[in-house]
């Protein structure tokens, strides 16, 4: 079971189990970890689960498609290299520990 390391706000690490399939976000509401807001519910359609995942994983994560990509430009003002939104990734065998930081504020 593949499990995902959620960096929060206050400097604190939450591990929670996933199961494959799930999208980061609704491993994070399902775990009650602070700061994934999730207003859409998970289509890509509001920006309020923004994460930044950690340099380690970009690579094995890959970028954001066309619609994603809109939706950070338009909503999010801290936007890094890393910024995705959790509903879109998707959880594999292979995401084991993926690891991805909360921002302080949501869209």
């Amino acid at each position: 079971m593949p499990k995902v390391v959620f960096l929060t706000t206050d400097g604190s690490q939450r591990v929670a189990d996933a199961q494959v399939g799930d999208s980061v976000m609704s491993v994070a509401v399902r775990n009650g970890i602070p700061g994934i807001i999730a207003e859409c519910g998970g289509n890509c359609s509001c920006a309020t689960c923004h994460v930044y995942v950690s340099d380690a994983w970009l690579q094995a994560v890959g970028g954001p498609d066309d619609m994603e990509e809109d939706l950070l430009d338009m909503g999010v003002t801290d936007r890094r290299d890393g910024s995705r939104l959790s509903c879109q990734i998707r959880m594999t065998e292979e995401f084991d520990e993926l690891t991805v930081q909360i921002p302080t504020v949501q869209p």
